[in-house]
């Protein structure tokens, strides 16, 4: 699946990963993005590192409806790689779920597991942590997953991670 032919890019001056999922999920609940709208997270590096958002919609209307709201916004994505946070299909990936209904369900278009070569079976498990977050490699929404305990799957990236040098 391809991301639709608006793209807006809207920098919040956000610096952390968990603050710029949780201002997208709100921007898009606010907005109502209509079916098939994408938005994804972007790191910038250089002097100012930081994290954007991009929203991919079937209209315009999105772009205007954010600088609205006062949001620096430009079109087009900063990059091909962006980190979907909201995307067709995300919120049915709850629970456990097979390879293939992953995929049925989703945008996602294929799975790589770390470490191991080809893809996974399609009935292998997955448990979501209702964290998904494909990336886009090459036009197409790819999910990295990992080896669990109890032989199933999990998304490498983990809902909540534990800050660097937490513990000291």
């Amino acid at each position: 699946m391809t991301r639709p032919p608006y793209v807006t890019t809207v920098d919040a001056d956000v610096r952390e990963l968990r603050a710029a999922d949780h201002l997208l999920l709100e921007l898009a609940a606010e907005l109502n993005l209509p079916e098939g709208a994408f938005g994804c997270t972007h790191l910038v590096r250089g002097e100012r590192p930081r994290v954007v958002l991009s929203f991919a919609t079937a209209s315009a209307d999105t772009a205007r409806r954010l600088a609205a709201k006062g949001y620096e916004v430009t079109d087009g994505a900063p990059d091909e790689v962006g980190r979907a946070v909201v995307y067709p299909g995300s919120a049915e990936l709850t629970g456990t779920l097979t390879i293939a209904e992953l995929l049925a369900r989703s945008a996602i278009g294929r799975v790589v597991v770390l470490g191991a070569p080809g893809e996974p079976p399609p009935s292998q498990r997955v448990v979501t942590r209702d964290h998904v977050r494909p990336q886009w490699q090459d036009g197409e929404l790819v999910l990295t997953l990992q080896p669990a305990a109890g032989g199933v799957l999990v998304p490498f990236e983990v809902p909540d991670p534990t800050p660097c040098c937490a513990d000291h």
